[in-house]
C-alpha cells in the first residue's frame, strides 16, 4: 500500500531555496509516477510539478518553471522537490501525490494517494 509522507518545508527568506521530499513508506515506488501540488489559504490545491514512473518525463507549471526542479530516487523510494529563487507567492501547503498509472501530469483527479503536506513559508 502506498503511504507518503513530505519533509524539507520551512521558512525562508525570498530568493532562498528549499528542498522538499517525499518517501513511500509502502515501498511501491517505483512503478508510479509521482506529482507535487501545493495550496495557499483560501485558494485551491494547484498542481507544482510531475514526474513519470522512468524519471524521463518531468512536467511543471509555468509559475515555477526554470526555479523548481523534479526528480526521483527509485532505489530509496523517494522524490525530490528542488525550489530555488523562492518568492512569497510560493508560500502553500506542498503535498505529493501518488499516480497508479505512471504517467504523472497537472490533473488532481489523476492522483490516486496524498500526503499529509508540508508548509513552505517565504517571507518578504
Amino acid at each position: 500500500q502506498v503511504q507518503l509522507g513530505e519533509a524539507g518545508g520551512g521558512l525562508v527568506q525570498a530568493g532562498g531555496a528549499l528542498r522538499l521530499t517525499c518517501a513511500d513508506s509502502g515501498r511501491t515506488f517505483s512503478v508510479y509516477a509521482r506529482g507535487w501540488f501545493r495550496q495557499a489559504p483560501g485558494k485551491e490545491r494547484e498542481f507544482v510539478a510531475s514526474i513519470d514512473w522512468s524519471g524521463g518525463r518531468t512536467s511543471s507549471a509555468d509559475s515555477v518553471q526554470g526555479r523548481f526542479t523534479i526528480t526521483r530516487d527509485n532505489a530509496q523510494t523517494t522524490v525530490f522537490l528542488q525550489m530555488n529563487s523562492l518568492k512569497p507567492a510560493d508560500t502553500a501547503v506542498y503535498y505529493c501525490a501518488t499516480d497508479l498509472t505512471g504517467a504523472g501530469g497537472s490533473a488532481l483527479q489523476q492522483y490516486d494517494y496524498w500526503g499529509p503536506g508540508t508548509q513552505v513559508t517565504v517571507s518578504s
